[in-house]
C-alpha cells in the first residue's frame, strides 16, 4: 500500500510528538514533519492535520502541571495554548512556504448534518486556496459531555466528513501488535488488517491501553469509523524524524484497509438518512442537468413541499412527480420558496445575504 493513490490525507499528531517528557518543544521533529508535508503537497495531495498540544503548550507557557488540572482551568489554558500551537506551526511551516489555517471543532460540528456540510465546504475552500487546515477540538468550550474525548476519534470524523482517502494516526508505537510489545518480546506487528472483526479478534486490545495518548482502543474505534466511510487508516510511529517518509520507505506500520467504496459509503449515508423532510419538483431542463452530473439550481425548481431546514434530507421529483433523486438541501424550504425560478446571481438580492449558488450540491445528491 502507498499514499500515492490518496488525494486527501488526514494526519493526526499527538502532543507527545510536539513536546517531549521534559516539556521541551521538539522543533527538529516538526521541521522534518513539515518537509514531509511539503513533499506530499508537491504531489498535489490535500492535507489536513489534526493536532493535539494546546493544553500541553498552554501549561508550558503558564508553568502549570497538566496532571492536576480541573476541566474549567484546562479550558482557559487551552485558549492560551491554541495561540502557542498555531504560532509554532506558523513559524516552522512558513519556512517551507506552507500556508496554514486553524479550524476548531466541537462534537456537534461533525455529528449534526447541517454543520458537518458547512465544515466540509470550509475544508474544500481551504484546499482550493492552497491552505493546510490544522484542526483541534475546541477545548475552550467543550465539556466532558460534548467532547470527542480524544483526537483519534476527532481525526476519524474529520476524515469521514471530508471524504478523505487515508487517515494517518502518528503514535508512539509502530502499529497494532499481536500483544503489548512493551511487555512481550514475541509480540508481532500486524501489517495489514483487511477485515476488522476477523483479523484482530485474537488481539488483546485492552491490554494495550498504555500505548499512545488515547490508547489502542480509541485507534480501533477510529478504524471502524474510517472503514464505514471508505477511508484507509494507518497507525505508525511518529517519534522518528520524517515520519511520513518512513511510512512510504519502510512500511513498518499497520494499514487498515477499507472495503467500502467512497461512492457507496456516501450514497449509503444519504439514502439511509431518516425520512425526507420535504420535496422539490424540478423542470425537464433541471433534470437533464442532474443526469449530466450537475448540481440543482434554483432556476429549475417549480414547487416546494414540506417544511425543512438547511442540511435536511429531501426528495427531488421530476415534473411528473416521479422521484428522481434524494439529497441534502443547502437552503431552508422558506428560502427556496423565495428564490425558486430565479437565476443563481439573483439569490443575494432576493434573500439579502450571501449564500450558496446550488440548492442541492451534486456531492450531496444520490439518484434513486
Amino acid at each position: 500500500m502507498h499514499l500515492k493513490n490518496s488525494k486527501i490525507i488526514v494526519i493526526k499528531i499527538g502532543s507527545s510528538l510536539l513536546v517531549d517528557e521534559k516539556g521541551k518543544i521538539r522543533k527538529k521533529w516538526l521541521t522534518s514533519f513539515a518537509k514531509d508535508i511539503k513533499k506530499l503537497k508537491s504531489k498535489s495531495k490535500n492535507i489536513i492535520i489534526v493536532s493535539s498540544g494546546a493544553i500541553a503548550l498552554g501549561c508550558k507557557k503558564m508553568k502549570y502541571n497538566k496532571a492536576n488540572l480541573r476541566l474549567d482551568k484546562s479550558q482557559a489554558i487551552a485558549s492560551v495554548g491554541q495561540i502557542e500551537l498555531m504560532n509554532l506551526f506558523s513559524q516552522i511551516f512558513s519556512k517551507f512556504r506552507l500556508n496554514i489555517s486553524q479550524i476548531l471543532l466541537t462534537l456537534d460540528d461533525t455529528e449534526e448534518r447541517r454543520r458537518s456540510i458547512n465544515a466540509k465546504r470550509t475544508f474544500e475552500n481551504l484546499f482550493q486556496l492552497d491552505y493546510i487546515p490544522i484542526v483541534n477540538e475546541n477545548d475552550t468550550i467543550a465539556t466532558s459531555e460534548i467532547k470527542y474525548g480524544d483526537n483519534d476519534r476527532l481525526a476519524s470524523r474529520v476524515a469521514q466528513i471530508t471524504n478523505a482517502d487515508t487517515l494517518i494516526l502518528l503514535s508512539d508505537v509502530d502499529g497494532l501488535f499481536t500483544k503489548n510489545p512493551k511487555k512481550f518480546r514475541d509480540a508481532k506487528l500486524i501489517k495489514r488488517v483487511n477485515n476488522l472483526s476477523k483479523d484482530i479478534k485474537d488481539v488483546n486490545i485492552k491490554g494495550m491501553t498504555n500505548l499512545g495518548s488515547g490508547g489502542m482502543n480509541t485507534k480501533i474505534e477510529a478504524a471502524k469509523i474510517c472503514n464505514l466511510s471508505g477511508c484507509n487508516m494507518i497507525i505508525a510511529n511518529g517519534l522518528y524524524l520524517n515520519p511520513l517518509s518512513q511510512i512510504e520507505k519502510n512500511d513498518n506500520c499497520t494499514w487498515f484497509i477499507s472495503k467500502t467504496s467512497k461512492l457507496h459509503a456516501r450514497k449509503k449515508w444519504i439514502i439511509s438518512s431518516i425520512s425526507p423532510k420535504g420535496e422539490l419538483v424540478i423542470d425537464e431542463g433541471a433534470k437533464k442537468a442532474l443526469i449530466n452530473g450537475k448540481s440543482l439550481l434554483a432556476a429549475g425548481i417549480k414547487k416546494v413541499s414540506g417544511k425543512f431546514n438547511k442540511g435536511d434530507h429531501i426528495k427531488i421529483l421530476d415534473i411528473k412527480k416521479r422521484e428522481y433523486a434524494r439529497g441534502l438541501s443547502s437552503f431552508s424550504s422558506e428560502e427556496i420558496n423565495k428564490i425558486m425560478g430565479y437565476h443563481s446571481n439573483k439569490i443575494r438580492e432576493i434573500l439579502g445575504y450571501i449564500s450558496k449558488s446550488e440548492v442541492v450540491h451534486k456531492d450531496d445528491m444520490v439518484e434513486i
